[in-house]
């Protein structure tokens, strides 16, 4: 009966989501709290729900304090010389900035942690897709796909968790799977420049002059009988026409040959029909954002203190790496001294807070929420009984393949609960059950890392909540336009492994 309940409970939490039934804060609140009832341990979900809030707290206090921090370099001017390198390699191309994307996305989680990695990519990329009006969620689905595939290094997690578990070598796990990993990569690195394609038809290419004096505008087209007439008429200051030179701040939309004749914006009613599927659900409102990204006269500035604060955020980083003290004791000092330097003044200092305080109520939140799933789903024992379901449902047959059972589960089970509950709950059983057939608890390890791709977008993970808060889109649409991307690439990496031998 838990078995049912929890999967139930899991079903109906993504469903609700996706369709936007419900904000995932209630959903991931009231659905846990209505099936702990429902099993008849109400009465335990007070204490379920703070061991859930106790073993997610450093999290979000970690979480609280990187927004402020990273959100602080922002204002700063830290990240501009970044954006502007990569606008001038992309040369304003939506196909070469979503594969910039991967590889920052890629480099960055070398430092192991994916709430930094996200915080770093969102704050160099977000800039550019809400300038040229890029869908925002290809950049969360790329970014989290890259990071899934690199949170495989020792030192990310899921390698040494298997280590632990099955009582083996970190590296004779990893070492072996370098060329099926990579292989994962590159294939996260094609889908960005497939999607990227897409971003270009869609949108066209901008000129990098023109990228960068961009006014924000809302984009309108007129639509004739067989198509847009004259193109779409781009709004605000001097009303310019996409493709024809433009006067008083319009822009000239030089289009990709391959693009059709005209093309309207993520807002204009064309670009939300069947063709653009994935659209920025927060274009389609018809919202138009401030762009600040790479103002260069906002007041926040402080290129006198740049080298500080490069200086600052490379010392967190490499602390961080080095465990030198716990990452949310480290943001906590950050955040403090990126304040009091830039911003010596209490008001400055209460403003900066201010303006990043929907992102740490939002993230933070939504960690705490998250909680609660967690909390029910392991204090009811739905996770075991999940758990001792998916494996007791192998037949005896696969037992030879238990390698490659492992490797496919791990997508499902990776998905919907921990890397705890996986990799010290359910991964030790499969390995029992490949000895018995002869599999190398080596084997069973390997091929427990490739549903890494799809984990870091679980709902159970709270760097998503990061990667999504700050870029402003809606989980559930997050969810649907990456799942199957994600679940792709990790069946390259498991088929990788099989092919290299390694699984």
């Amino acid at each position: 009966m838990l078995t049912i309940l929890g999967f139930a409970m899991i079903a109906t939490f993504l469903v609700l989501i996706m369709t936007k039934k419900m904000s995932p804060i209630a959903a991931l609140v009231l659905i846990p709290a209505l099936f702990c009832v429902a099993v008849g341990q109400g009465a335990q979900l007070g204490d379920y729900v703070i061991d859930g809030v106790g073993n997610l707290a450093p999290t979000a206090a970690m979480l609280m304090f990187a927004i402020v921090y990273f959100g602080v370099m922002i204002d700063v001017g830290l990240f501009d010389p970044i954006v502007r390198a990569i606008l001038r390699f992309c040369k304003a191309d939506p196909m070469r900035i979503v594969v910039g994307t991967a590889v920052l996305a890629a480099i960055v989680s070398l430092d192991g942690d994916g709430s930094t990695t996200f915080m770093i990519t969102v704050s160099a990329m977000y800039p550019l897709y809400k300038r040229l009006k890029m869908s925002l969620v290809v950049m969360t689905g790329v970014a989290a796909t890259a990071n899934g595939v690199m949170n495989t290094l020792p030192w990310g997690g899921p390698t040494a968790r298997a280590a632990t578990a099955l009582k083996l070598d970190a590296s004779e796990i990893f070492v072996p799977m370098i060329p099926a990993l990579a292989v994962g990569l590159l294939a996260v690195f094609l889908l960005a420049y497939v999607l990227g394609l897409r971003e270009r038809k869609r949108l066209g290419v901008l000129t990098l002059d023109e990228a960068l004096v961009r006014e924000p505008e809302r984009e309108t087209v007129t639509v004739g009988g067989g198509g847009s007439r004259g193109g779409a008429a781009v709004g605000g200051t001097g009303g310019s026409t996409a493709g024809g030179d433009g006067t008083g701040g319009g822009v000239r939309l030089r289009k990709n040959p391959a693009s059709p004749a005209s093309s309207a914006s993520p807002a204009s009613p064309s670009s939300r029909g069947s063709g653009t599927t994935d659209a920025d659900p927060a274009e389609s409102t018809g919202e138009d954002e401030e762009f600040k990204g790479l103002d260069p006269n906002r007041p926040t500035l402080r290129p006198k203190l740049y080298w500080f604060n490069a200086g600052l955020t490379v010392a967190l980083l490499t602390a961080m790496i080095m465990e030198l003290m716990p990452i949310p004791v480290l943001f906590l000092l950050g955040a403090a001294l990126a304040l009091t330097v830039n911003f010596p003044h209490m008001p400055d200092q209460r403003a900066r807070i201010a303006a990043h305080a929907d992102n740490v109520l939002n993230v933070s939140g939504m960690v705490f929420a998250a909680a609660v799933f967690t909390g029910v789903l392991t204090g009811t024992g739905m996770v075991e009984h999940m758990a001792d379901w998916v494996v007791g449902a192998v037949p005896d047959a696969m037992g030879p393949h238990m390698a490659i059972v492992t490797g496919l589960l791990s997508l499902p089970l990776t998905y919907f609960m921990s890397n705890d509950g996986f990799y010290f709950g359910v991964v030790p059983v499969l390995a029992e059950a490949g000895a018995a057939h002869g599999v190398s608890p080596l084997e069973i390890a390997r091929a427990s890392l490739a549903g890494q791709a799809l984990h870091m977008s679980s709902p159970l993970v709270p760097a998503v909540y990061v990667l999504v808060g700050m870029a402003r889109v809606e989980f559930g649409d997050h969810t649907r336009f990456t799942v199957k991307w994600a679940v792709l690439t990790s069946l390259v990496v498991l088929g990788a492994g099989i092919l290299f031998g390694t699984i």
